[in-house]
């Protein structure tokens, strides 16, 4: 029986809406995987970091960019998931600086994924998958990545609907 795992990486405190800072207790990130793991009764596993980014937006940013810069790979908190019995990855971040969080990238490069579908979404506020996917491909090329769906963060809670479709679309 095929087994779905959503693994994402999302960010509390400050967040950026539609040109103003605003402060969440739930990532954007976090409220469209729970969309995930309803449609498609998978696990969930949340990417976690041992040190954490900061709750202000523009210390957040500095951090995230001077991380992507360096190609820096931080620190995960606690052990990957088992992969071997999944089939399906469907794997969550925030676009940031034009792709995935660089803990995102330890993720995938911390565990084995060849063979596995990698079904990627973010959230943004308007520069959708960035190079993100092609980031995954380069990441896990035994994978099979399929195209990402980008969701606007201001508008995530109304988004699932749009994730039950593009998980159907994908074989969910």
């Amino acid at each position: 029986m095929a087994r779905t795992l959503i693994a994402y990486f999302s960010h509390t405190g400050e967040n950026y809406f539609g040109g103003a800072i605003r402060t969440i207790s739930k990532g954007n990130t976090a409220v469209v995987a729970e969309f995930a793991q309803q449609a498609t009764g998978g696990d969930c596993f949340e990417i976690k970091t041992v040190k954490e980014y900061p709750v202000n937006y523009k210390a957040c940013c500095d951090v995230a960019q001077q991380e992507g810069r360096a190609g820096e790979r931080p620190e995960l908190a606690g052990a990957l998931p088992d992969l071997s019995g999944y089939d399906t990855i469907v794997l969550g971040y925030p676009c940031w600086w034009g792709t995935m969080p660089q803990a995102v990238c330890t993720f995938l490069e911390g565990a084995d994924f060849s063979g596995k579908k990698i079904l990627p979404f973010c959230t943004h506020e308007g520069s959708g998958m960035g190079r993100s996917e092609d980031d995954i491909k380069k990441l896990c090329p035994g994978a099979s990545v399929a195209k990402g769906l980008a969701i606007n963060g201001s508008a995530c809670t109304a988004a699932a609907p749009s994730v039950k479709k593009w998980l159907t679309a994908n074989g969910l």
